[in-house]
């Protein structure tokens, strides 16, 4: 098999730029963990860099044309090859809840998810690097105050340290998407559990941004808080003007009110 066809449905736009390829391979640190997941690598490119690190590499493709590839091209991925859904799959089924690092050149359908889904395995997860759509990767960076900064932008930093690394245009790709991409890391903190609630924390960013134009006295309305906590201060600015301390700080305030 000389080459894998890029499928619509799953989002698939090949990188064919060796060296952009071996610049995302060296965003890894290689500091706290000995195993890297790359997510949908298609037909290698990236891989190829990886299998050059210190590093025991593992793929995650649910496309079987190029799980194929990959088995014939890539020897030293033998029974490292995992032929899933990575949003669907246990990775504990494999790593035994062991460290590792996520990389990859994210399909663009699902990339939020894929952000999402390391977020809940964050225990499991010290590092996490990889290309978005170009906007995605700088809203996930991006700091109160902007437009664009919004419920990835908090819930990731929460928990992750987020840097927006470089952009990368649409000639690199077969086939060219319609927009730029942009590669980010996100290393995550060294105390990575909230001095709060973390389920009630989601609640409150998710409930603040959807009305996000609302000061967050109207914006909170529907977790019934008290008259007397509705008074705070805090309740008079927008959830964009709100850092990730300051979630944190209100989600305390909102806990202790009995919610």
């Amino acid at each position: 098999m000389d080459k894998v066809t890029a499928k619509k449905h799953l989002g698939q736009h090949f990188l064919k730029d060796e060296n952009i390829a071996a610049k995302i391979a060296d965003t890894l640190t290689l500091n706290g963990y000995q195993k890297v997941l790359e997510i949908g690598p298609g037909m290698g490119v990236l891989t190829k860099y990886l299998l050059e690190k210190p590093l025991d590499t593992y793929v995650i493709e649910i496309d079987a044309e190029s799980v194929a590839y990959l088995e014939q091209h890539y020897p030293k991925l033998h029974g490292k090859i995992l032929s899933k859904d990575f949003l669907k799959y246990n990775l504990n089924e494999v790593f035994k809840e062991e460290p590792l690092a996520i990389i990859g050149n994210f399909p663009y359908n699902i990339s939020s998810q894929i952000v999402f889904k390391t977020l809940e395995l964050r225990a499991q997860i010290p590092e996490f690097s990889g290309m978005f759509q170009k906007e995605v990767a700088e809203r996930i960076c991006e700091k109160k105050g902007s437009k664009t900064y919004g419920i990835l932008s908090v819930l990731t930093q929460a928990f992750y340290d987020a840097e927006y690394l470089f952009t990368v245009g649409e000639h690199v790709f077969n086939p060219p998407p319609k927009v730029k991409s942009g590669v980010l890391r996100l290393i995550r903190k060294e105390n990575y559990h909230l001095p709060c609630e973390e389920k009630l924390f989601f609640t409150v960013v998710k409930t603040a941004f959807q009305q996000r134009r609302k000061t967050l006295r109207n914006s909170l309305k529907s977790l019934n808080l008290s008259d007397n906590l509705r008074e705070d201060t805090i309740f008079d600015l927008r959830p964009e003007q709100l850092s990730v301390e300051q979630f944190i700080e209100l989600t305390q305030k909102i806990q202790a009110d009995g919610v």
